[in-house]
């Protein structure tokens, strides 16, 4: 087999870890028990030595379809062909753990002819902890067994298997209105291989997820333009949701290529401080309380009792684990090539003081939108800001985490003005005891500090880091954040900078957003990357709001926006970035792009009904 386009997949999960299905019906990617666990099923990074699951009909002639069922996570993925029509349904049912008892997950795969007759092949070829365990493979009454070392699986049918390798296979035929069904699900040294789910069984289990994902999603309140997609990320954030303690994952993937046969390959599988923040807001907007809640409780747990010499880490385990040490899994050759694969990520030792300002401006959002926050959290909180005040001056590595060095970014020290602005405002609301003064003169010197240095008179534009030329679509957050009025004459002029293609020293090309230009900012990697889908999603909202009093902004802001919906998937998921002939590039689905992608329909929806 080859390898499937990144933007071929869907996803399905069970909000402890998730699964990535090819429009071949192919599941190439899925980690057992949790998101950063080793992997059972990688065959997006090594297409021979990964494992995959896959169901299919042998005749390779079949057209692939494949949709979402309406409002839900459950995956539907059709085969047609002359001689019949095959309905693969993929769901993971979820379910609330009952408290001390472990989590056994189960993923269903429905096979359904729905017209006339097909012969299928079923492949279960599992590869543990990233093809690195043995295994070993029993075939058993109810279907087959896998033992590793670690972890042990079972994969119940009521067709015969046979052993191929350490793996199983399968031919059968459906003819028309028959169905198989094949549930993968863990089993301890103790338990089996459970009896497969009756046809009638099947039916209930994926009732009950469609019910509830519908509920969820009844919960949300946004009703504006766009409303499919806008349902469709909210969908998909919930699935890169750790329900256990609440924490909210980057990606479900890691080493997918920002640069086909490149580097610039990064795990993912973790949450970001400033992902979660984000996140939390776009929720926020569009109704969904109860995760601003689970990721409070979250962060307040991460966040120390006593000063520390760097409060919070940029990123953590989805349990609130600190330690993610990077390595290379050289046994792998990457997806298409892309090598080095790397499980774990090194970034989490670098500074990046942007992250307060994200976390702080989730919680003060969080305390307008959601519920008043507590005043144990606000005693840790108000250590994160005393420490800003003391620490704002100093270089880091940036939203972006280049690794050539630390500088003075202007969005660094953006985010460190938002956090104490928005820690004094919560402090004013709720009568919270704070060095207010004090507060006051770091905001206004963080201030004053970005208008001198951050600004470059000869690019007409704020740059990247101190002492540079160079243009970073971060700074499209600068208007976001209320730090400059939207049609302040400076902000004005770097969205008239950042608009101009590259090739003439801006970071727009066909309305999609470089995050910075590779050749004038030293970033300590080699090779090329995509567009970042986020920062068009921010260039959107920064011509919106540059556009209530200025309506030719407002409405390439429209035709941006609407530009970029069309660079989704078939099913409405997007990467990270998107590449120059419109792939899908980096880890998949990536939350940062959905998130942005609901508050950028929030807030130009407003606006046009607005100037309606």
């Amino acid at each position: 087999m080859a390898y499937q386009p990144i933007e071929n997949y869907g996803m399905i999960g069970d909000l402890r870890t998730a699964a990535l299905v090819g429009i071949n019906g192919s599941i190439d990617w899925l980690c057992i028990p949790h998101f950063d666990s080793p992997s059972v099923f990688a065959a997006l990074l090594d297409d021979k030595k990964g494992g995959r699951f896959q169901v299919a009909p042998i005749d390779n002639g079949a057209k692939c379809k494949q949709f979402y069922w309406p409002e839900t996570n459950v995956l539907v993925t059709r085969f047609l062909a002359p001689e019949g029509a095959i309905e693969v349904t993929d769901f993971m049912p979820v379910s609330k753990a009952v408290a001390g008892e472990p989590h056994f997950h189960q993923l269903v795969r429905r096979v359904t002819a729905v017209r006339g007759r097909s012969r299928l092949r079923l492949t279960c070829h599992p590869a543990f902890n990233f093809a690195r365990d043995e295994h070993t493979t029993a075939l058993v009454d109810n279907g087959a067994e896998f033992y590793s070392k670690d972890l042990n699986l079972a994969l119940s049918a009521r067709i015969p298997l046979q052993r191929k390798g350490e793996g199983v296979e399968a031919e059968f035929t459906l003819n028309q209105g028959e169905t198989a069904v094949f549930i993968l699900h863990q089993i301890t040294a103790e338990s089996r291989c459970a009896p497969c789910l009756s046809v009638a069984e099947a039916e209930a289990s994926f009732r009950q997820t469609v019910l509830y994902w519908r509920q969820w999603l009844g919960k949300c309140t946004y009703q504006g333009r766009w409303r499919e997609m806008v349902y469709r990320s909210a969908l998909a954030l919930k699935l890169l949701t750790f329900e256990p303690s609440g924490a909210i994952i980057a990606a479900p993937t890691c080493s997918l290529p920002e640069d086909l046969g490149g580097v610039r390959n990064w795990d993912y599988r973790y949450t970001w401080i400033r992902d979660s923040a984000f996140t939390v807001y776009a929720l926020l907007r569009i109704g969904f309380t109860e995760e601003a809640e689970r990721f409070m409780q979250f962060i307040e747990s991460l966040c120390p009792a006593v000063a520390t010499e760097r409060p919070l880490q940029i990123m953590y385990r989805i349990d609130g684990g600190r330690d993610i040490p990077e390595e290379i899994l050289d046994h792998m050759e990457g997806y298409r090539g892309s090598r080095p694969v790397r499980v774990g990520n090194a970034a989490y030792r670098q500074l990046q003081l942007d992250i307060y300002g994200e976390l702080m401006d989730a919680v003060y959002l969080h305390n307008k939108y959601g519920a008043p926050i507590s005043h144990d959290l606000w005693v840790r909180l108000r250590r994160l800001v005393d420490w800003v005040c003391e620490n704002w001056q100093q270089p880091d590595a940036g939203i972006w985490e280049v690794r050539g060095g630390h500088k003075h970014f202007v969005y660094s020290k953006l985010m460190c003005w938002v956090a104490i602005d928005r820690a004094l405002r919560l402090a004013h609301q709720r009568s919270f005891p704070a060095d207010r003064g004090h507060w006051l003169k770091v905001r206004d010197q963080i201030y004053l500090d970005i208008m001198e240095k951050g600004w470059h008179p000869e690019r007409q534009a704020f740059v990247q880091h101190y002492e540079s030329g160079a243009l970073d679509a971060a700074n499209l957050t600068l208007p976001l954040m209320q730090f400059l009025s939207p049609t302040d004459p400076r902000m004005l002029k770097t969205l008239d900078a950042i608009l101009k293609p590259p090739e003439l020293g801006g970071l727009v090309s066909n309305s999609l957003v470089f995050r910075y230009n590779l050749g004038e900012t030293e970033d300590g990697l080699e090779g090329d990357e995509g567009t970042f889908n986020i920062c068009t999603f921010w260039l959107v909202e920064a011509l919106t709001r540059a556009g209530r009093h200025h309506p030719p902004r407002l409405e390439e802001a429209r035709l941006i926006f609407e530009r970029m919906l069309g660079y989704a998937n078939h099913l409405g998921l997007y990467a990270e970035e998107t590449g120059y002939s419109g792939e899908a590039l980096g880890n998949f689905p990536q939350a940062f792009t959905h998130l942005a992608l609901i508050t950028a329909a929030f807030n130009l929806d407003q606006t046009l009904d607005s100037r309606h």
